[in-house]
């Protein structure tokens, strides 16, 4: 049977958002262009749709394709990413979404996403979010998750220690990089909840944020990872 949801409180300086399948839904998109880009190199697309989400696609590449040149990786991804940032049809708000980065006017917050500035920019739009003030985009990284950098990148333009910083991811790689940077983690949605985050909800609409003497409260009604 799978676990009863109970309310959980969360205390923090800070909260690092991802943004596909924790802010906007763009699924459609992503499955059309990774499933398109599967075709062209003979690859099952089931298969590489396991892979691809969280990643920066060179990377997802560099798994899907092992010992391709990496210059190849990279220019195929900066053609991905244009394919990308012109389809937006099917791109909308997670549920609750909206509600949710409207309470984080006054809370130090950042946006850590795998896609650039270009891309990022135009699925928050046609999703109708805000962007954050602070973004940490592929441009600002050297490394994808699930490595920690971007992480700890938006904790340190926040000027908040790590560990007092709640990260919200729905991918694997991203739940990883969370905890590599050793941070809490709150998974958004279903494909969080094999990669056992601190606490899975299936959407925004389960969170409600608060400010506190100490920091931030953050009401949680999910399932315990």
């Amino acid at each position: 049977m799978p676990a009863a949801a109970s309310a959980t409180v969360l205390t923090a300086r800070a909260l690092l958002l991802d943004m596909d399948g924790t802010l906007v839904n763009s699924d459609a998109v992503v499955e059309r262009v990774w499933r398109r880009w599967a075709e062209r190199h003979g690859l099952d697309g089931d298969e590489v749709m396991k892979v691809v989400h969280g990643r920066q696609g060179y990377a997802s590449m560099a798994v899907l394709l092992p010992g391709r040149p990496m210059e190849r990786n990279l220019a195929d991804n900066a053609r991905m990413l244009a394919e990308e940032t012109a389809d937006l049809d099917g791109v909308v708000p997670v549920p609750g979404a909206p509600g949710f980065l409207a309470s984080l006017r006054d809370v130090p917050h950042a946006l850590v996403t795998s896609a650039d500035v270009p891309l990022s920019t135009a699925r928050m739009a046609a999703a109708g979010l805000p962007l954050p003030e602070v973004r940490i985009t592929a441009e600002s990284v050297g490394a994808s998750k699930p490595h920690p950098e971007g992480f700890l990148k938006g904790a340190a333009e926040l000027g908040v220690d790590p560990a007092e910083c709640v990260v919200f991811e729905d991918s694997g790689v991203g739940i990883a990089a969370g905890r590599a940077a050793g941070m809490r983690v709150v998974g958004v949605g279903p494909r969080a909840v094999a990669h056992r985050p601190d606490v899975v909800v299936r959407d925004l609409t389960q969170v409600r944020v608060e400010t506190a003497a100490e920091g931030v409260r953050i009401h949680v009604t999910g399932v315990r990872g």
